[in-house]
């Protein structure tokens, strides 16, 4: 492990004193320059969309076949049908992550419910494997509950035990 307080040494000129700790080098000299590159990306793709989507508002409002939409799904389909979803990738893209996210979002807060249910202060130690199983249970309660005891118990029974399979 490498102590971020101790002088930097550049592997290339290991003689030549560099004067910065090795926190400096890996925080200051990578990891914002990193971090920058990655802004200045995330700003050039919002132009990209701003621009694309002005576009695709002029193109749309001339096109009569998108006058009598009933919502965001909808509008999917019609810019399939019309191929405008090759035009504007991402456009359509902005579109389809709409339709998506509620969904997303919903199993994730229901996900979040029920790791609230189980992972309580009795049962706090619990690892994650434990706890994966423990909330696909919690949420497939409904389908669970359709299988029997009986098929379980025989599930387990014909299981070879450790020793066995050696």
């Amino acid at each position: 492990m490498v102590n971020m307080e101790s002088v930097y040494v550049d592997p290339k000129i290991r003689r030549k004193k560099t004067g910065i700790t090795n926190r400096q080098h890996y925080v200051v000299n990578n990891f914002n320059t990193v971090l920058d590159m990655q802004i200045q990306e995330l700003g050039n793709r919002f132009n990209e969309l701003f621009y694309e989507l002005g576009n695709y508002i002029a193109n749309v409002k001339e096109d009569t076949r998108f006058d009598d939409l009933n919502g965001v799904s909808e509008l999917a389909k019609r810019m399939v049908e019309t191929r405008k979803h090759i035009d504007f990738p991402l456009v359509y893209r902005l579109i389809k992550l709409s339709l998506v996210l509620p969904v997303a979002m919903a199993s994730v807060e229901r996900s979040f419910s029920s790791m609230k249910h189980l992972k309580t202060e009795l049962r706090n130690r619990m690892g994650d494997g434990f706890l994966n199983d423990a909330c696909i249970c919690y949420i497939e309660r409904e389908f669970l509950q359709q299988v029997s005891i009986e098929d379980v118990m025989q599930r387990f029974q014909k299981m070879k035990t450790r020793r066995e399979k050696l």
